[in-house]
């Protein structure tokens, strides 16, 4: 990241707390940026800052998969049935690698049918159980990614996919195959949801023109469509509802992540989903002991983190960052953070960041409740955020 662009975002997060969606225009088209030339302070400014999705060509976006590196054919995987849906997905089992290939070419040999249905290899880790076969590496552009710097860190799971699947099943890299996107700009999903609160199984189905069904449909706007071709990367920012079809057989990398771009956008949606059970449990709120920390339990059920997690999540992104920049080092170093690789002024703009969601974070009155009530935090929170302020000033002078 070059001065100008540092300059230029912390400017706008400090004045305006980020930019809004509708800066993006409705039912506009996906930017592709050029080839070898696109730099990641261009890549920041134009896209991540703003919350723009874009294509990246394989000439513009460097990332290298090693096929041969692959686990073994013993590796048991996760596999979904397209053709069946069940709660609005679709049930799972679990195959050995070696059988899903099996179908995948039974299924290809008989014109891409098969009596078992649509089977779609989908969530798998592989990155996580297979840590040393180093199958692929992290383009660049996505490299300042704090949910699997914080997942590696505790070593407990990662938020890394793998999807392989056959022709019309359900940051994604293609390795081989054609993905067809159907995306939705923030506040469009609220059009796809029924009288229930569901969001439709599928965008395309007729069902969606039932306004006794739907009664918001008719306000929607198309989604914005997006043929992925093979070795090209779509990054699908935060907040934005996709769908996604097979066009051909397909191998995919995705990973989902967050950053100092859209950390605000989590934090806002860890409050509206504590704010829902609050809403849901209000009645047991002086009868039940502990209610506040149930409230916390019951989210995290839902969403993976509750607020202690969060502010975990931002210490150890806090003491990475502030341990780099202490360090003195301007070029990455071996074994570093993820993300300093980037180079100094990221890890500033990362510290910067931090500082602003603990600041929010210390404003909520749940969480100084759960300050109180759980010692198990950590270090002090308002400590940490005085440690953040002074090293991200004294870095940025």
């Amino acid at each position: 990241m070059d001065e100008e662009t540092l300059r230029e975002a912390l400017a706008r997060y400090r004045d305006a707390g980020g930019p809004s969606y509708e800066e993006f225009a409705r039912g506009g088209g996906i930017d592709r940026p050029g080839g070898s030339e696109l730099s990641y302070s261009r890549f920041f400014r134009e896209f991540l800052v703003p919350n723009r999705p874009c294509v990246l060509s394989v000439h513009a976006c460097v990332w290298d998969a090693a096929v041969h590196n692959w686990p073994s054919r013993d590796a048991v995987v996760p596999v979904a049935n397209c053709d069946v849906q069940e709660y609005n997905a679709n049930p799972k089992e679990s195959l050995t690698l070696s059988e899903y290939l099996s179908y995948w070419r039974e299924r290809r040999a008989h014109g891409h049918t098969s009596p078992r249905g649509c089977l779609y290899l989908k969530d798998w880790h592989m990155h996580r159980d297979f840590p040393d076969h180093g199958v692929y590496s992290t383009p660049l552009f996505f490299r300042s990614d704090w949910l699997n710097e914080y997942w590696d860190s505790i070593r407990l799971d990662d938020y890394r996919f793998v999807y392989m699947g056959p022709k019309g099943s359900c940051w994604s890299a293609n390795l081989c195959g054609r993905k067809r996107w159907l995306l939705f700009p923030p506040g469009e999903e609220a059009a796809l949801r029924d009288r229930a609160g569901s969001l439709a199984y599928d965008v395309l189905s007729p069902a969606l023109r039932d306004p006794q069904l739907y009664p918001g449909a008719a306000q929607s706007h198309s989604p914005i469509e997006v043929i992925q071709e093979p070795g090209e990367v779509l990054f699908v920012p935060s907040g934005w509802y996709h769908q996604v079809h097979n066009l051909e057989d397909t191998i995919s990398v995705n990973h989902n992540w967050l950053n100092g771009c859209n950390v605000d956008t989590v934090w806002r949606f860890l409050r509206a989903e504590l704010s829902a059970v609050q809403d849901e449990i209000g009645e047991w709120r002086d009868s039940m002991a502990d209610w506040h920390q149930h409230c916390q339990v019951m989210m995290k059920s839902c969403t993976g983190m509750d607020f202690s997690q969060f502010y975990v999540f931002l210490e150890t992104i806090a003491r990475n960052r502030m341990e780099w920049l202490d360090s003195g080092l301007e070029d990455p170093g071996p074994g570093g953070a993820q993300g300093s690789e980037l180079g100094r002024r990221q890890a500033m703009f990362d510290l910067h960041r931090v500082g602003a969601a603990l600041e929010s974070l210390l404003a909520d009155a749940d969480f100084t409740r759960l300050e109180v009530d759980s010692p198990g935090l950590g270090s002090s929170p308002g400590g940490l955020l005085r440690e953040v302020r002074e090293v991200a000033d004294s870095a940025l002078t």
